[in-house]
């Protein structure tokens, strides 16, 4: 099975590192780059991708934003919430946006991106990921102080 695969980065030197990050994971084909989150939108309506790695911050409407629109339109589309921020340092609706996972941007390479694609089919949106699905983390609800 191939996992079809639409970037979403307003950075393009970020853009040109996952293209080959999944030109070097077997099994993945990049169908689309997006530079804005509401390019994200329109391209998974149009190219139907397996996954989606998605920026959190990009001008207009964010990569929360945009995942929130797929996960409500696009359910069999997985998305995957990348950023340069610390996991304690995620915005909190990062939390309930409908993605399965946060990958920090330093730490994309082949065997999460396998890792992710594992989780395409078990994994639905706003159900979790299963444990050994995620590509390194689940976003988690915070605790309340």
């Amino acid at each position: 099975m191939t996992v079809r695969v639409l970037v979403a980065d307003d950075h393009e030197p970020f853009r040109g590192a996952a293209r080959s990050v999944l030109a070097a994971t077997h099994g993945f084909e990049l169908v689309g780059e997006a530079s804005s989150g509401e390019e994200a939108v329109d391209l998974v309506a149009e190219l139907r991708p397996d996954l989606v790695l998605m920026d959190i911050k990009m001008p207009g409407l964010g990569g929360i934003g945009a995942t929130r629109s797929i996960a409500d339109a696009y359910p069999a589309t997985t998305t995957v919430l990348l950023s340069t921020y610390r996991e304690q340092d995620l915005p909190i609706h990062a939390l309930s946006c409908g993605a399965i996972a946060y990958l920090h941007k330093s730490n994309l390479d082949a065997a999460r991106c396998a890792r992710c694609g594992h989780g395409v089919s078990p994994c639905r949106r706003g159900r979790g990921s299963r444990p050994g699905h995620a590509c390194e983390r689940r976003p988690r609800t915070r605790a309340r102080a």
